[in-house]
């Protein structure tokens, strides 16, 4: 959806309005655990579904710029999570490149290619981009960022399996299959 001039004014818009999802479903859409400033976020099935639709830049910006708004508006921006959740829509977005989901394809072998890609990303973004970033920008105790760390991309996993999956169906659901339509005489 890029164009060789730049982004498609439909990929902005997606990029503005995933941003603005992420944000709320970050502020309004998540649940508390016992791990400190950790919560199970369903805004990740729409960063996960945003990035399988409008590619990796946009699931990149809209990890960036979403989560960077929701720390503004709640305790003030935390980097490390910010660029992790912005390597996830980007790596989601790479994975899951060649998913005909715009085509009404999405079977099982494209449910499973798209949670191979989630999880990969989610493993890569929360594994070690967040707790390695924690490190060394604010110096955090390895142990307890790594927890959080295993904690977030685990429950983001699921998340994204049940809730991005299911959204993603829906969607497929709306789009006409390549080749179902006849031409009548």
């Amino acid at each position: 959806m890029q164009s060789s001039k730049g982004f498609s004014v439909k990929t902005v818009v997606a990029i503005g309005i995933g941003a603005a999802l992420f944000v709320v479903l970050a502020r309004f859409g998540s649940i508390p655990t016992g791990i400190p400033n950790t919560n199970l976020q369903t805004n990740y099935a729409i960063l996960a579904l945003f990035a399988l639709l409008y590619g990796p830049w946009a699931g990149l910006l809209i990890g960036l710029i979403g989560h960077t708004v929701a720390d503004l508006i709640s305790f003030g921006p935390w980097f490390s999570w910010i660029i992790a959740s912005g390597v996830f829509g980007l790596l989601a977005g790479l994975f899951s490149r060649g998913i005909r989901i715009h085509d009404g394809e999405f079977g099982g072998k494209e449910i499973l290619r798209f949670n191979i890609a989630q999880i990969i990303a989610n493993a890569a973004a929360w594994f070690i981009v967040a707790p390695v970033l924690d490190i060394l920008i604010y110096a955090e105790p390895a142990n307890k960022v790594f927890t959080q760390g295993l904690a977030a991309g685990g429950m983001n996993m699921v998340t994204v399996a049940i809730l991005g999956t299911l959204i993603a169906i829906a969607y497929s659901k709306t789009r006409t299959k390549r080749g179902s339509l006849t031409r009548e005489a």
